[in-house]
């Protein structure tokens, strides 16, 4: 399920994307090249129609993300990093026994 979730994701995210690229801010865009307004779709109608699409696919991004949220895959048991393994399996070095060490005997009578 979560896998189905996150390719939504990124299919509503590469929409957007491309939607809000062919606006312009201005006003111009994908809707200035159009300069009939008998056309089956006018300008004002182009305008609008990425408009409702620029806020339909954010609000579904938005309503995704928190459907991912819920169904991220949870083991059963708690598992730890790592790290805080092994910070939790280290020895103190104080508590480290003390090897004698002896001076090495040197051959001082040849």
């Amino acid at each position: 399920m979560y896998a189905l979730v996150s390719v939504l994701i990124i299919i509503a995210s590469i929409l957007l994307t491309l939607i809000v690229l062919v606006q312009n801010s201005k006003g111009g865009g994908l809707v200035a090249n159009f300069s009939s307004s008998n056309q089956v779709m006018g300008v004002r109608k182009t305008a609008d129609f990425l408009e409702k699409a620029t806020w339909t696919l954010a609000i579904s991004l938005l309503i995704l993300s928190l459907v991912a949220t819920m169904t991220i895959p949870r083991g059963v048991t708690e598992q730890r990093s790592k790290i805080e393994q092994q910070v939790n399996n280290a020895v103190d070095p104080t508590q480290m026994p003390q090897f004698p060490t002896s001076v090495p005997e040197t051959d001082e009578g040849n």
